[in-house]
Order: structure tokens, then sequence, then C-alpha cells
């Protein structure tokens, strides 16, 4: 009877054991995630932290590009209306130097 009371205890002694080894593997599991969570949410903290300054000067460089393509476009729509009237005025010319021609001869 001593003899089975004492197995029966070793037997529960290696169980507590072998669980007592498992949950120290799933701590130390535990404590690397949790290192690594620290260490992404600070990184994402400061990634975070500077965004609103990046989206800001994202958006006064899209302000001044817009203000530049709008001169632009006002510059080209100019340079095409002389180059409208340099067309006019060469076949105005053209037509007069023919008119001129046809009446000399």
């Amino acid at each position: 009877m001593l003899t089975a009371v004492l197995v029966l205890n070793a037997l529960i002694a290696l169980l507590c054991f072998y669980m007592a080894w498992q949950l120290w593997k799933i701590r130390r599991v535990l404590a690397k995630v949790a290192d690594t969570l620290i260490i992404v949410e600070r990184r994402t903290g400061a990634v975070l932290r500077r965004g609103p300054n990046a989206i800001a000067k994202g958006q006064q460089g899209t302000r001044q590009l817009r203000q530049q393509y709008r001169q632009l476009e006002a510059q080209l729509q100019q340079a095409e209306q002389v180059l409208q009237l340099l067309r006019f005025g060469q076949k105005a010319r053209r037509s007069r130097s023919r008119e001129r021609g046809t009446l000399s001869q």
C-alpha cells in the first residue's frame, strides 16, 4: 500500500513538473511577444507622431503646385493667342502678296 502511494505521489509530482515546465516555456514566449509589441508600439508611435506634419507639408506642396499649374495654364493660353495672331498675320500677308502678284501680272 505504501508503495502504491509513493508511486502515485511520484507520478503526480512528475505531472506537476511537466506542467510547470510547459508554463515556463509559454511564459518565455509571451515575454518575447510582449517585448516585440512594445518595440512595435514605440516605432509606430514615432511614425504616427510625424504623420500630421508630413500630411500638412504634402497639402502645402499640392496647393503650391496647383497655383503654379494655374499660372502656367494662363501663360499657355496667352502664348496660344499670340500664336493664333501670328498665324492670322502670316495668312493675311500671304493673301496680300498673292493679290499683289496677281494684280501686277
